[in-house]
């Protein structure tokens, strides 16, 4: 998309399941398992820019020495920084963490950056965690654990999530202790017993019941246990490889491939609601820890976020395209031969090829052009505001002379149009210096109406241009009790127990069509000054299951949430949205 969302963080995992020798003998170096969590990072740094951090541990490391490292960083050159900072005692570790951080909540600063690290003497009482989630009702599970007696430090999913998980760690090593005593063990005799015998899947599932959001969840412990839960809902991705020389566990398949060298077949994918669970002599295992939901696998992981360098991802996107062809058509009134079609930005390219072959399926003729390019990121050295956003419309440069001025049409597919801010401060002002005849904004997915809360950064809904030009067209329409009984209906519903309440927001679309909107939306988008026509073409609802038949997950397109949380949050956002508006 041309206005960059941000992703949904990354998650890696190395277990090493043979001794140190065996890799300096067959790998010729120390650092293998190393090197392997630094390409899943490297090759996942799509999924964040703001910050960093990896972890490891040693479990042969001498009684009085450290066997936990972490390091952290902030910027999108955290990796290279974190792995400089990187000592030789990393390389004895066996187990190694590694997290790329997008915020979706605001909070930024290193301590909010993963992984989060709890210390004990005790070794099994130790636990590093990260993860990609956010939760919808952290709020709850706060007050869950003040009233037990904690007072966590910082008020974050994060770190709450760290110390409930923490508190039922030491509760899971505490039941192996009087296990233990009750055989009559006596000392280290008994710290081997607790190490041999702790079991995660007690703690996540006394940990996880109650939460309600998007998340793969990561860890381990300094006795050497690791693992990577998924939610119910399948709404985060994981996915995992083992063999008889290493456990990994990364947030794409495609990266786990290209690190392993492996086949799609070798790869495996975390089902909902269950835990990988790598136990301290290496042994492993799918634990079920929550029941599974109704699956709702993340649709925008397919159209967007994840590398398109994925076997399946790679045809999805094509079809997305594809399934475009007669709606473009239609908006061009046929004209091929005075058309020219091209994508913008780069991660619509699949989709445009898919575009090309359907209109090339049906004998067509098509011209393509390299019709807009991103160019250097421009610095906002100047502070007057109309000069910021000169600067800000030159973002992306165009090939002149790629097609015949006031003659041919120009169609352009980007992957997703979320804001619209970048189309009318910059992409369309550049785009019609080409004079074009028409210009066909099309998006290989549905128009996006409602925020997301599982961790992509949309969560006012005032965000969304297709929000605005419903707004819009009430207003032309008189057609203000309907705003006024949704705000009713929102705060009737938040007054609902939880799990009783529905999406009221859902009524603001009903009276319109989409080409409705479309039409605002390109009323609304188009520059001053601009001399090209606009059309939108979006995806249909039924077209993206049709080309994601696995993943269901579309609640920032239709509003159909998955959980209460994310249900409560939408009708908050419509009840904070209209205050707001009343307060100006």
């Amino acid at each position: 998309m041309v206005e960059q969302l941000k992703h949904e963080c990354g998650v890696a995992l190395v277990r090493l399941l043979k001794p140190q020798s065996y890799y300096r003998q067959k790998y010729g170096t120390r650092a293998y398992g190393l090197n392997k969590l630094y390409l899943l990072m490297e090759k996942q740094h799509n999924r964040g820019q703001e910050g960093a951090g990896i972890a490891c541990v040693n479990m042969d490391a001498p009684v009085g020495t450290e066997y936990m490292f972490r390091e952290k960083a902030l910027g999108k050159d955290a990796i290279t920084e974190i792995f400089d900072l990187v000592t030789p005692e990393w390389e004895e570790a066996s187990l190694f963490m590694g997290h790329l951080r997008y915020s979706t909540t605001g909070k930024s600063g290193l301590q909010y950056v993963h992984p989060f690290l709890r210390r004990n003497n005790w070794r099994a009482k130790n636990l590093c965690l990260c993860g990609n989630f956010n939760m919808t009702n952290i709020d709850e599970i706060f007050q869950k654990i003040v009233r037990q007696g904690q007072s966590p430090r910082i008020y974050s999913d994060s770190y709450i999530t760290l110390e409930w998980m923490g508190h039922r760690l030491d509760r899971e090593v505490e039941r192996c202790y009087v296990e233990a005593k009750a055989l009559g063990l006596q000392d280290t005799d008994i710290t081997n017993y607790i190490e041999d015998h702790v079991q995660m899947a007690n703690v996540l599932r006394t940990t996880m019941q109650d939460y309600d959001g998007g998340y793969v969840m990561c860890g381990m412990t300094g006795s050497g246990e690791m693992f990577a839960m998924r939610d119910p809902w399948g709404i985060r991705p994981a996915f995992f490889h083992k063999d008889d020389e290493v456990i990994a566990v990364a947030s794409e398949r495609a990266v786990l491939q290209t690190t392993f060298d492996l086949t799609c077949e070798e790869v495996q994918e975390l089902p909902a609601g269950q835990a990988l669970i790598v136990h301290k002599d290496g042994s492993s295992s799918l634990e079920a820890i929550l029941e599974p939901k109704q699956q709702s696998r993340c649709s925008f992981e397919r159209i967007y976020f994840s590398r398109g360098s994925d076997r399946d991802i790679y045809h999805e996107r094509k079809q997305l395209g594809q399934q475009l062809t007669a709606p473009i058509l239609r908006a061009i009134d046929g004209d091929t031969d005075h058309t020219v079609f091209s994508f913008i930005p780069n991660t619509a390219e699949v989709a445009f090829y898919g575009m090309m072959e359907g209109l090339r399926s049906q004998g067509l003729s098509v011209r393509s052009e390299k019709v807009a390019w991103k160019d250097i990121k421009l610095r906002t050295f100047i502070t007057e505001a109309g000069s910021r956003n000169d600067l800000a419309s030159h973002v992306y440069d165009i090939t002149y002379g790629s097609l015949r001025p006031y003659e041919d049409n120009l169609v352009i597919i980007d992957d997703s149009i979320v804001r619209g801010t970048t189309l009318k401060e910059s992409i369309f002002k550049i785009l019609d210096r080409l004079h074009p005849k028409k210009i066909v904004m099309v998006s290989s997915s549905p128009q996006i109406r409602y925020p997301d809360y599982y961790g992509i950064d949309m969560a006012r809904l005032e965000e969304f241009c297709a929000f605005r030009a419903t707004i819009a067209l009430i207003e032309e329409r008189g057609l203000w009790q309907l705003i006024t009984d949704i705000y009713e209906a929102c705060l009737a519903e938040l007054r609902k127990p939880k799990a009783e309440q529905s999406n009221c927001v859902s009524a603001l679309y009903k009276p319109f069509t989409v080409e409705d909107i479309n039409t605002k939306m390109a009323e609304m988008l188009r520059p001053v000054g601009m001399q090209a026509p606009v059309e939108f073409v979006f995806q249909t609802i039924e077209g993206l299951h049709a080309a994601c038949p696995d993943h269901q997950g579309d609640w920032y397109f239709t509003g159909h949430y998955p959980t209460p949380g994310g249900i409560r949050l939408v009708n908050q956002a419509f009840i904070k949205y209209i205050e707001e508006k009343q307060l100006k």
